[in-house]
């Protein structure tokens, strides 16, 4: 995927009400952008670390621009648009990228599944199973371990149990971290924050739930897969 039109450098103020930023552009003027992260961004959102922000041409929004990728003191590119997964995760199926999940004739997203859910990804037809795969964003690193989620996730944990009840039913069905940290190798599930998570994902192991580490290279011009990694 590349950033088109090219992303805006700026230098980060605060992250502030979640949603909102104020960062400091090349110009020296303090603008407001929009933050697409509901987690902790922990490591992400440091004061005078470098932000890069896209710019939208709706007239309807507030906030025109939008934080995408931080990259850090450590020199560590993070991206921090959580929305970006979905599509990054599909766009790496699409060109066959994901070893573990070639096969298939057909990709959908936000396929109704399981009790009042929507799968972000269903892969249907060729030689495998239908398979439901659910996509988290990995960005919190710490003592050099890659861990999820950033914050307590009731809606990460509802989506285990969705991807317990498709294997139940016959189907494929996969948990695949997005690595959008340059810093993260292995993902473990983050036991001091979300305590019920993690003896949740041992839960969907045990039941049969594959997790795939799905890997990107990110910097300001691109954002591209660069392997993928199946749990034991």
């Amino acid at each position: 995927m590349q950033f088109d039109p090219p992303l805006q450098r700026a230098i980060l103020h605060r992250r502030y009400k979640r949603f909102l930023a104020d960062v400091e552009t090349e110009q020296g003027e303090i603008i407001t952008i929009h933050c697409p992260n509901t987690g902790a961004m922990t490591g992400c959102a440091e004061p005078g670390s470098e932000v890069w922000f896209s710019t939208s041409d709706n007239p309807k929004r507030k906030y025109p621009n939008t934080w995408e990728l931080t990259h850090t003191t450590d020199n560590h590119w993070i991206c921090v648009n959580t929305g970006r997964a979905n599509q990054l995760v599909s766009e790496a199926l699409q060109q066959n990228a994901l070893t573990p999940l070639v096969g298939y004739t057909t990709l959908k997203r936000e396929v109704k599944y399981a009790e009042n859910s929507r799968v972000d990804i269903k892969l249907t037809g060729g030689e495998i199973p239908d398979t439901y795969i659910e996509v988290k964003s990995v960005t919190l690193l710490a003592d050099k371990q890659g861990y999820f989620p950033d914050a307590v996730s009731i809606r990460g944990r509802k989506h285990l149990q969705a991807l317990i009840q498709m294997k139940e039913q016959g189907h494929r069905a996969v948990l695949a971290y997005a690595i959008l940290h340059s810093g993260i190798h292995s993902v473990l599930p983050a036991v001091n924050i979300d305590p019920k998570y993690a003896e949740l994902m041992q839960q969907a192991k045990q039941a049969g739930v594959k997790v795939l580490e799905v890997y990107f290279q990110v910097n300001e011009k691109e954002i591209s897969c660069t392997g993928s990694y199946l749990q034991k």
